[in-house]
């Protein structure tokens, strides 16, 4: 289980010893959901929350937005406890599957929005206008959002989350229902946020964009946190996997396995052990030349995999 590092001073959203369990049906045992969970998002940064399904991610984000209450431990988003509603004053939420008023259209949405803020009339049509082009919807925010397409929706739904100028946004799989191109706008997005001092949390099971967007990882399996882990940090540490030698000419590198060749050019792979001068002196050996050598370094989702093996091994001692 992972250990909690100190609280950093202004974290918006912190869990305190959480846990939360469900009952069915009043003679089963409760479904624990959560057990434990000590876990802070630092000020400014992107935190992605991972996990397979059933892992407790909804329940952390539920918690974090007063949704649910935890059975035992406490939850504080903005230095409030979470079930305060002023606690969410300053925050933006996009859930998994957003569902509006059909009959609105999306600026009626985001307005809307602006108003429950507070804000006035003028800066309502003024920031939805702006919100609706960020997001890629200028062109159709005055059709009904019956006519908008899954992604477009997701889209309009994080508009509506950034309407109040929100100092931290809970994304619950963000990028669901978008395609290549929006996923790509999505990212920019939210790396534009983190630009501008927003924190933001965002659960995902796809790990090419946590890789891609995230400054920590908090992963999360059978409602206990595994492992947070800063990606900077692992960037630097990532176990070299495999060698990757390009080669012109030559005969054979020892010790490695040819896996393509074109004319002159060959592609070997080589063990993790072996090490770059040894790679170096074998293809000098057989009489070619080095074009490149590169080590294939384990990625996030190595790193998922790995620590939920992990857990699998405590759960079975």
């Amino acid at each position: 289980m992972a250990t909690s590092s100190p609280t950093p001073a202004g974290a918006p959203l912190v869990y305190e010893g959480v846990s939360k369990s469900y009952r069915t049906h009043f003679w089963q045992r409760p479904f624990v959901s959560l057990d434990g969970l000590e876990m802070a998002v630092h000020p400014g940064e992107i935190l992605g929350l991972l996990g397979p399904n059933g892992a407790g991610k909804t329940t952390t984000i539920k918690l974090a937005l007063g949704l649910l209450f935890p059975d035992r431990g406490e939850v504080r988003l903005m230095g409030r406890c979470a079930s305060e509603p002023a606690s969410r004053a300053e925050v933006g939420f996009l859930p998994e599957s957003p569902y509006f008023p059909d009959d609105l259209t999306g600026r009626e949405l985001v307005e809307f929005a602006g108003r429950l803020h507070g804000l006035e009339s003028a800066d309502r049509r003024r920031r939805a206008a702006e919100l609706l082009e960020r997001v890629g919807l200028s062109e159709a925010m005055d059709r009904p959002l019956r006519k908008y397409s899954k992604g477009m929706v997701q889209r309009a739904g994080m508009a509506r989350a950034l309407v109040g100028h929100p100092r931290f946004v809970i994304l619950d799989e963000p990028m669901s229902g978008l395609d290549p191109i929006g996923r790509r706008e999505f990212r920019d997005l939210i790396l534009g946020l983190r630009e501008e001092g927003v924190t933001v949390l965002f659960a995902s099971h796809v790990l090419a964009d946590a890789e891609m967007l995230c400054d920590r990882v908090a992963i999360l399996d059978a409602g206990k946190l595994l492992a947070i882990r800063d990606l900077g940090r692992l960037e630097r540490e990532r176990r070299v996997l495999r060698w990757e030698v390009e080669v012109l000419g030559g005969g054979e590198v020892a010790g490695g396995e040819l896996i393509a060749e074109r004319g002159d050019e060959r592609l070997w792979r080589l063990p993790a052990e072996a090490r770059a001068q040894e790679i170096v002196e074998a293809v000098a050996a057989g009489g070619g030349t080095l074009l490149s050598l590169t080590p294939q370094r384990e990625t996030l989702e190595d790193l998922f995999l790995r620590t939920l093996r992990g857990s699998d091994g405590d759960r079975q001692s």
